[in-house]
């Protein structure tokens, strides 16, 4: 088989049942003495591959039915260890001449070319063990973690090979036919479904000619469907590529060194991006060749997408530049998505984490492609998170960010790539959809707004807070970098419910219902009375980023409402963060003291997340 083939993905429910009824049904029908009327099984597309000298076997390359050949073979196998078993020599050596090759002795690579389907390189192993079995004790033997001790296929909880799967039911519904009592011996009965499979079933083949193109061929048959993933079309192109580069041992050389990294379950698992659910692999691929062409590829296009990269200008991209700039570009996105790594991207990574940035992932690529100084790449991520960040802040949409992102990579990609040149495309964007908020606009969001589950959800404003923290450490800090953040929460010093053990100014105390009476007169346009004022700028402080830090889980829960000077107890008791310093210091807290807070963090996230003014 082929190496662009995918893996063997056929299962129970799906195909295997319903082919084993089909078997069954045909098998009765013999015993009846009805007519055997062939079933047709559908068709197969074979391309002849060039013998050279007289040593091997003729080969054909599967391009179109590989499933079904794989799951007839494991059916085959099925019903020769059973024949095996009973001792029907005659009738196992029918079955067996299906299932290998003769004359081993004039065989180029005998290990694999006594067999007459070969499958693709993750089924190998497996497919050996399994088809290679004497009998089902060795069976067995050879994949212990799928048995119970009482020798049963595990059930629950336990993914098994395909192929012992497969071969295992198969036995397993076979047996059972030929065990039944009615319609004669089980020597008669082996034979039935002997003839039944062997002469009962057709396939149509289509053997391709020299001049035929069999990546045309693979795109029409498999290409419109919903079995095969984008992926699998993108592979069947690069192999099909190298097997004309460099035949079957140079495809083999690039699968093994430069593919077969992208078979790992790492590349497999489902990622939710909006309203679409893809393999990471198909994700990853767009957000590659993005980065490569400069331009948007869309993922309901992805095949059409990576031709525009393979294919060149000119002339098709070989199969191992194809795969070695995947390669390149798949080291970065690991990190990038992981935020695990001692490079940049990675640290953008885990900074990025939780803002839903992926729309920036083209971009990144493409900075640590193009750009070799790891100081102007962190200069560079650096500007992308500050601008994520201050809109994020500043309550600006998102809703742009695609298109917007693709435009600063095809800049990028006209000139130098640089910390100056992106920073200068980035701050000459106006308008909400698109502009990088300047100081003056991200100080006001940060002292005035509500940022806790108003800006920012809860996850996002602890990165925040987590990125100040470390802000305000220098490098001559015990520890320069805070560790353990995740494990705390963020609190409100003022707490949300506020009423019982803060006073207001004048030393009276609020209710929730006075509250909610400014929060009806905010809507209604109602004038407010001096008191309730008051309590309309503590509901407003107690949200905004000058009331906010963080606290161990266990020391907010148990401090949460309570007045300031037992919370201040707690932070001494229990916090050693930068960001408690000032709150240990303070002898009272309230909306003047919330505000100068603020405004000292101010400074810090200036800093941290520079604006445009920065050039």
């Amino acid at each position: 088989m082929p190496f662009y083939q995918r893996a063997y993905v056929w299962n129970r429910e799906e195909q295997w049942e319903p082919l084993w009824n089909d078997i069954r049904e045909k098998a009765d029908a013999r015993l009846l003495g009805d007519g055997n009327t062939p079933h047709f099984l559908g068709a197969v597309v074979l391309e002849p591959q060039e013998r050279r000298g007289l040593i091997g076997v003729e080969s054909l390359h599967i391009i179109d039915g590989q499933q079904r050949l794989t799951t007839l073979q494991y059916i085959l196998t099925a019903l020769a260890l059973l024949l095996r078993a009973a001792n029907e020599r005659v009738l196992l050596s029918v079955v067996e001449s299906c299932l290998r090759n003769g004359n081993p002795e004039t065989m180029k690579t005998p290990e694999t070319e006594v067999y007459k389907v070969w499958p693709t390189f993750r089924d190998r192993t497996n497919f050996v063990h399994a088809m290679d079995a004497p009998d089902l004790a060795v069976l067995k033997g050879r994949f212990p973690e799928s048995f119970t001790q009482r020798g049963t296929l595990r059930q629950i909880g336990h993914v098994h090979p395909a192929a012992l799967e497969a071969i295992w039911y198969y036995c397993d519904q076979i047996s059972r036919w030929i065990e039944q009592p009615d319609g004669g011996d089980k020597q008669s009965r082996s034979a039935t479904i002997t003839e039944a499979i062997l002469r009962d079933f057709s396939v149509v083949c289509i053997f391709l000619g020299k001049n035929d193109d069999a990546q045309i061929i693979f795109e029409t048959l498999n290409g419109r469907g919903a079995e095969l993933n984008a992926t699998d079309l993108i592979r069947n192109f690069i192999f099909m590529r190298a097997d004309q580069e460099g035949g079957a041992s140079g495809a083999a050389e690039l699968y093994d060194t430069l593919w077969s990294q992208f078979e790992q379950s790492f590349w497999s698992e489902a990622q939710r991006r909006g309203r679409l659910t893809r393999p990471r692999l198909e994700w990853f691929v767009q957000t590659a060749i993005q980065a490569e062409l400069c331009d948007e590829v869309d993922i309901g296009k992805l095949y059409v997408g990576y031709r525009r990269f393979a294919i060149g200008q000119r002339d098709i991209v070989p199969a191992a530049a194809q795969l070695q700039t995947l390669n390149i570009h798949a080291a970065t996105y690991r990190q990038l998505i992981s935020g695990s790594g001692s490079e940049p991207i990675a640290k953008f990574g885990k900074r990025l984490a939780l803002w839903d940035a992926s729309t920036t992932h083209p971009l990144a690529l493409f900075i640590v492609k193009s750009c070799k100084s790891a100081e102007e790449q962190a200069r560079m991520l650096d500007v992308l998170v500050s601008y994520l960040v201050r809109r994020a802040i500043c309550k600006l949409t998102p809703k742009n960010y695609n298109k917007m992102f693709l435009q600063q990579l095809k800049r990028l990609s006209e000139g130098e790539v640089t910390a100056a040149r992106l920073m200068a495309s980035l701050a000459s964007l106006d308008g909400d959809a698109s502009r990088w908020p300047r100081d003056d606009e991200f100080r006001k969001a940060w002292l005035e707004a509500e940022i806790y589950e108003g800006a920012l959800d809860a996850s996002r404003t602890k990165a925040v807070l987590a990125e100040l923290e470390n802000g305000m450490r220098s490098a001559r800090s015990e520890e320069p970098l805070a560790s353990g953040l995740e494990n705390l929460d963020v609190d409100h010093i003022l707490p949300g419910s506020w009423f019982d053990h803060w006073p207001l100014a004048d030393g009276t105390r609020a209710t929730s219902s006075e509250a909610y009476s400014v929060l009806v007169a905010s809507y209604s346009g109602q004038p407010l009375s001096d008191r309730l004022k008051a309590i309309g700028r503590r509901e407003a402080a107690k949200k905004q980023m000058g009331n906010l830090t963080l606290l161990h889980y266990g020391v907010n829960r148990g401090a949460q409402h309570h007045e300031f000077l037992r919370k201040r107890e707690a932070l001494f008791r229990e916090s050693n963060l930068h960001l408690n310093r000032a709150l240990m210091r303070a002898e009272k807290w309230g909306e003047d003291a919330i505000d100068a807070r603020g405004r000292e963090l101010f400074e810090v996230a200036k800093r941290i997340w520079r604006g445009p003014e920065a050039q």
